[in-house]
């Protein structure tokens, strides 16, 4: 949508191993088109970026209305909002193909959106205070719990990624945002594996029901903080243009 690739390129990043993506409701079109011919429509229509939002029950993340976009967005946990022309887009997946070559297909929703600031979003800044403070305290916590997401096969798991997210093929976030929008969603990734160790770990050292209710307790704010960092590193390219 800045202009820096062409509609092709942009689909078949998108796209990924997905059998297809096509886009319904859009403005103009009786039926579904492909995500081409979506894309540079979308953009002679005004849209020049896209907001992503990441809502959950109770937590509109990134949304602005109007209630119907909100109430799809939240059911499909993910949608983006357009930036220039008030335009959103909410997936809709599919599982299609024979056993053992399954495929999934999305069909991206194209509704109406509310152009007003989104919800709960903060700053870069803010977002890279939040999740040092939430990574120290979760540690910290965990630790205390015996839960086995935060001792030693943790810490390899998340050096793993680390070597991963490091290497030469692996591109973070497109080109033309700005550094620290990096860092926060590196961090961001960083606190949400550490919370999906936590719970993939079964029971780990929580032997009763209260044990393993704290660590619930603890593990939602946290993730709420992942997530809201990893919407304000998403949205950091669309934010410094607004602000001119």
């Amino acid at each position: 949508m800045a202009g820096n690739v062409s509609p092709d390129d942009a689909a078949i990043a998108i796209v990924g191993d997905d059998a297809v993506h096509r886009v319904e409701g859009l403005p103009g079109e009786s039926g579904p088109v492909g995500l081409t011919l979506a894309l540079g429509r979308l953009r002679t229509l005004g849209v020049t970026g896209w907001r992503v939002a990441l809502p959950a029950a109770g937590h509109p993340l990134g949304l602005s209305g109007p209630p119907e976009f909100n109430a799809r967005a939240l059911e499909a946990e993910e949608a983006v909002v357009g930036f220039g022309a008030p335009y959103g887009l909410v997936p809709e997946l599919y599982e299609a193909g024979p056993a053992g070559d399954v495929h999934t297909q999305v069909v991206w929703h194209c509704l109406a959106v509310r152009e007003a600031p989104p919800a709960d979003v903060p700053s870069l800044g803010e977002a890279e205070r939040e999740l040092a403070e939430a990574l120290r305290e979760a540690t910290v916590a965990l630790s205390r719990l015996d839960v086995a997401g935060s001792g030693p096969a943790a810490a390899a798991a998340i050096d793993a990624y680390r070597a991963r997210a490091e290497g030469p093929d692996e591109e973070v976030l497109a080109p033309g945002y700005p550094p620290r929008a990096v860092r926060v969603l590196e961090l961001a990734r960083r606190v949400g594996l550490l919370v999906s160790l936590a719970y993939e770990s079964g029971h780990g050292g929580a032997v009763s029901a209260s044990e393993i209710a704290a660590r619930g307790e603890l593990l939602r704010p946290v993730e709420r903080v992942a997530r809201r960092a990893r919407v304000a590193a998403y949205n950091a390219y669309v934010e410094e243009r607004e602000r001119g």
